[in-house]
């Protein structure tokens, strides 16, 4: 997948990567979703943001994720 609307500026938000350059973190739109925001209420609560850039971020996020390994904490 070519990410085209996810952008990681030193100089905007401490290089947080955002989205189009805007200052909406990909783990703000990220957690939305997780926390069972619709799309539209996404787009609401955001005027600037489209439907294109909430699916990027979560594809983004899962790309990181696959970059590293992360802990697992098992239940017992």
């Amino acid at each position: 997948m070519k990410i085209t609307r996810i952008t990681v500026d030193s100089n905007q938000m401490n290089g947080v990567p955002c989205v189009r350059g805007l200052r909406i973190p990909v783990a703000t739109v990220v957690e939305m979703v997780a926390q069972g925001m619709s799309d539209t209420a996404i787009l609401t609560a955001y005027p600037d943001l489209e439907l294109g850039d909430i699916r990027e971020a979560l594809s983004f996020a899962a790309a990181a994720l696959r970059e590293r390994e992360l802990p697992i904490v098992g239940v017992a």
